[in-house]
């Protein structure tokens, strides 16, 4: 990849997508990369804080865009207050979605990206969405965002590339590739848990989840090691 194209990273201030981050610095260059972070009504609300601080840390350009339609939808955990994340993480042979389903969200992440990315002269959209993730969200598959990519090429008529790094990536597996980009520094800026505490609770299944990538992989959660040295 020659640092001649631009790329547009959608950073929530998670563990993923600041590795992402770094991953599109590596692959682009300083300079070639922007981010856009979304305030969508989310119950961890820090996050925003938290992908405002990584993205100055990187030293990228962001842009917040608010998107308030669904807190209006309600119906799931991350956006509706009156339910309670699901604790734990749920086998692999569980089909059902779990209650932090967003329907929708990243469609239309994905689908203002392309608009910002479109008015920026940006042809490269970069996203932490994995498809081993545990809760199997369906807007999180490489068949999704292969047919979002090819209605966004057709409604904008742009050339525009969706890049998934992580798509079939253990979560041990991002943790070595933030290592290999620069990223674990970073990582201790960042918000995973669904209940919006910090330190994270450690018992919602995006803690958990988290937590056993860093203990597979054998490396130390910068994020714990911050809040355990404090």
């Amino acid at each position: 990849m020659t640092h001649t194209e631009k790329a547009l990273v959608v950073l929530s201030g998670g563990q993923d997508s600041t590795t992402c981050l770094y991953w599109a610095l590596q692959r682009f260059g300083a300079g070639n990369v922007e981010a856009v972070t979304f305030d969508y009504g989310q119950r961890h609300r820090i996050e925003l804080d938290c992908a405002r601080e990584i993205a100055a840390r990187a030293g990228v350009y962001q842009t917040v865009l608010p998107i308030d339609t669904f807190a209006a939808i309600g119906g799931n955990a991350l956006t509706d207050d009156s339910i309670e994340p699901e604790e734990g993480v749920r086998p692999d042979h569980d089909n059902t979605l779990p209650n932090t389903f967003v329907p929708g969200r990243n469609l239309v992440f994905l689908t203002f990206a392309a608009a910002l990315a479109y008015t920026r002269g940006i042809r490269h959209l970069v996203t932490g969405v994995a498809q081993t993730d545990y809760s199997g969200y369906p807007d999180c598959r490489e068949n999704t965002l292969k047919s979002l990519e090819v209605a966004i090429r057709l409604g904008m008529e742009s050339r525009l590339e969706i890049h998934a790094p992580l798509m079939y990536l253990s979560k041990a597996e991002t943790v070595y590739l933030a290592r290999d980009c620069g990223a674990l520094e970073a990582l201790a800026l960042s918000h995973t848990c669904y209940n919006g505490e910090q330190p994270p609770c450690g018992h919602c299944a995006s803690c958990l989840l988290r937590a056993k990538g860093f203990a597979e992989a054998g490396l130390a959660d910068p994020l714990v090691e911050r809040f355990n040295g404090q």
